[in-house]
C-alpha cells in the first residue's frame, strides 16, 4: 500500500452517507477512536444529524481524495453510483470498504486497479452470547456494548492491506471478537441468503405463529408468549448445539412440521442462479454484471 499509512493515528477514514442509520452507527464508534475521520452526507437531515453530534460536514469531493479508507455507508440501491462518483478521486492504493457484499458481487462499483475493494457485514451479537450488563442486553444491533463477530471480504490486497481493513472493520463495528475473512460470493451467500432468505424468514415466521395462535386459536397472549420465547430458546440450543437431544415425541412434531412447511427443494435457494436473482431484485437491476 504505496500511499497509505499503517497506524490509526496516521489513517483518515472517510464515512461517506455519515448521517444515515448505519453512517451514525459507525461514525459514533470513529469519534471515539484514533482514527482521523472525515463525515459526508447529502440530505439536510442527515447533515443536521452530524451538527447535531459535534462533528463537521466534509465535501464528498475532498474526503475522497484525502482519504486512506473511504465507507459508503448508503443504501444499497446507490451503491454504484455513488462508487462512480468517490472512485476516480481515491488516492492510489487506498481502500474503500462497504458495509454489503451485494454491490460488489453483482459488479456494480466502480473498478480501478491500483485501489482495493473490501466488504464487511457485522454478525450482530450471538444469541448464545454470554451478556453480562444492561447496556449488553439493551444492544441487540452490536457496535454500542454487545461484543459481535464480523465477516469480510477483500477482493485484492496483501497481508499489510487485510490488516488495516481488519483494524478499520474492528472500529466501526466496535466491540469485535474476530473478524472472518471470505470470499466475496461467500459473504453473498451468508447474507442475504442464510441470514435474510432464512433465518430472518424465521423470526417473522415465528411471530406469524404467536399471532394466529393467540389470534385464531384464542389462546391467551403472555401463556403463548412465554411458551414460544422459551422453546425458541430451547430449539435454537438444541438444534444448532445439540445442548440437548429433542424427545420422541418432539421428533415426531418436528416431521410433521417439516412436512407440512418445509418445501422438499428448499436447499435451491443456495443455486447460483437463486443468488443472482435475489441480489438482483434487492438492487432493483435487470441482473448481475459478474
Amino acid at each position: 500500500m504505496s500511499e497509505v499509512a499503517t497506524t490509526a493515528s496516521a489513517i483518515t477514514v472517510a464515512v461517506i452517507g455519515a448521517g444515515g442509520k448505519m453512517g451514525t452507527r459507525v461514525s459514533n464508534n470513529f469519534a471515539t477512536s484514533d482514527y482521523n475521520a472525515l463525515y459526508v452526507e447529502a440530505s439536510p437531515a442527515g447533515q443536521e444529524r452530524i451538527r447535531e453530534a459535534g462533528r463537521e460536514l466534509t465535501d464528498i469531493d475532498t474526503a475522497a481524495s484525502t482519504a486512506d479508507v473511504v465507507i459508503l455507508a448508503v443504501p444499497d440501491v446507490i451503491l454504484g453510483s455513488v462508487s462512480e462518483q468517490v472512485v476516480p478521486q481515491m488516492k492510489t492504493g487506498a481502500i474503500i470498504l462497504t458495509l454489503d457484499p451485494a454491490a460488489a458481487y453483482a459488479g456494480l462499483l466502480a473498478k480501478r486497479e491500483d485501489i482495493h475493494y473490501a466488504v464487511a457485514h457485522p454478525c450482530h451479537p450471538s444469541v448464545f452470547l454470554e451478556r453480562t450488563t444492561p447496556e449488553e442486553w439493551a444492544d441487540t444491533f452490536g457496535g454500542v456494548a454487545a461484543p459481535q463477530e464480523v465477516v469480510a471480504a477483500l477482493e485484492n490486497g496483501d497481508d499489510e492491506v487485510r490488516a488495516i481493513a481488519e483494524a478499520v472493520i474492528s472500529t466501526m463495528y466496535a466491540p469485535v471478537i474476530a473478524v472472518h475473512w471470505v470470499t466475496v460470493k461467500q459473504l453473498a451467500v451468508l447474507e442475504p441468503t442464510l441470514v435474510e432468505t432464512i433465518a430472518c424468514m424465521v423470526g417473522e415466521f415465528l411471530k406469524e405463529a404467536l399471532d394466529e395462535t393467540v389470534n385464531g386459536v384464542g389462546v391467551p397472549y403472555e401463556a403463548a408468549r412465554a411458551m414460544l420465547y422459551g422453546h425458541t430458546w430451547i430449539a435454537l440450543t438444541n438444534g444448532l448445539r445439540g445442548s440437548n437431544p429433542f424427545s420422541d415425541a418432539c421428533h415426531i412434531a418436528m416431521g410433521y412440521g417439516r412436512e407440512s412447511i418445509v418445501k422438499e427443494d428448499w436447499k435451491k435457494v443456495f443455486d447460483d442462479s437463486q443468488l443472482d436473482e435475489i441480489i438482483a431484485k434487492m438492487l432493483k437491476i435487470d441482473a448481475v454484471k459478474r
